[in-house]
């Protein structure tokens, strides 16, 4: 891969968080040597964030990244995320990173392949119907909320903390909802990041998964972001279960991130 496009990847990440946290009510964006810090200052862990600002070679400096992070969020008593790019570290460093970060309370919860595409490859099959409402309200956000806290296991208290902000889905963002026989079933939102089109929040509760449900979604979503923003080159973070619908639609794999989570105080 690239170096250019896994910094690409790097900085839509970073951007998307930056946006969530300045969009929300008590958030913080802060640019620290070792560290940027995206925190939206919620409960859920993964929107309170730290990213490398560039590539690490010394275990030093990647504790140094751990410790700066730690010494802010700490204090906050609320769970938080360091996402680590794993071709920003070398693969000895890499395996060291787990224990380097536990005694910070951080463990290892999920990885993430980066991806792009240049633009959309062609529908191999038709989409299905999908009734589709844009997040611009509170039931449409809280819609949003409560289908990703549901597939990510989190109190949907915790999802509506974090996506019921109406500056979330406005301007340089646009959440979206799929309705399938007038169940809010799948979600997805797109937001504008350097001229590139971020897609994030892609969830489908399980009784509507592998029909095309979410591909439809993004589809149009990023139809719009064409139309409105004249841009069509496209960067996501995928979980595994993802990966095979990304491929479907002309997404390649880029780079991985690791995302090492610590519970907020007291859990």
């Amino acid at each position: 891969m690239s170096v250019d496009e896994i910094r690409e990847s790097n900085t839509q990440l970073h951007g998307a968080w930056r946006f969530f946290a300045r969009s929300s009510h008590a958030g913080e964006v802060l640019e620290l040597p070792e560290v940027s810090i995206a925190s939206s200052n919620v409960t859920w862990s993964m929107m309170n964030a730290a990213f490398l600002p560039s590539p690490v070679e010394t275990e030093g400096a990647l504790e140094r990244a751990a410790v700066a992070t730690a010494r802010y969020f700490v204090p906050k008593g609320r769970g938080w995320m360091l996402a680590l790019c794993e071709d920003w570290v070398p693969p000895r460093l890499r395996e060291r990173a787990g224990e380097l970060f536990s005694v910070h309370g951080l463990k290892l919860s999920m990885a993430a392949t980066g991806m792009v595409a240049e633009r959309l490859a062609p529908a191999m099959r038709p989409q299905p119907a999908l009734h589709i409402q844009h997040a611009t309200d509170s039931a449409g956000r809280c819609h949003l909320a409560d289908i990703n806290a549901r597939c990510y296991d989190m109190p949907l208290e915790v999802g509506r903390e974090a996506f019921d902000v109406a500056a979330l889905f406005s301007g340089d963002s646009k959440g979206y909802v799929g309705f399938r026989q007038g169940e809010a079933a799948t979600t997805a939102a797109v937001t504008r990041v350097e001229d590139v089109a971020y897609i994030s929040m892609v969830a489908t509760l399980p009784a509507h998964r592998q029909l095309g449900y979410a591909e439809a979604l993004m589809r149009h979503g990023l139809d719009e972001a064409r139309r409105a923003w004249g841009i069509e080159r496209t960067v996501l973070h995928a979980t595994p279960a993802g990966l095979p619908v990304y491929r479907r639609m002309g997404y390649r794999p880029v780079t991985r991130f690791l995302f090492y989570m610590a519970a907020p105080q007291g859990r």
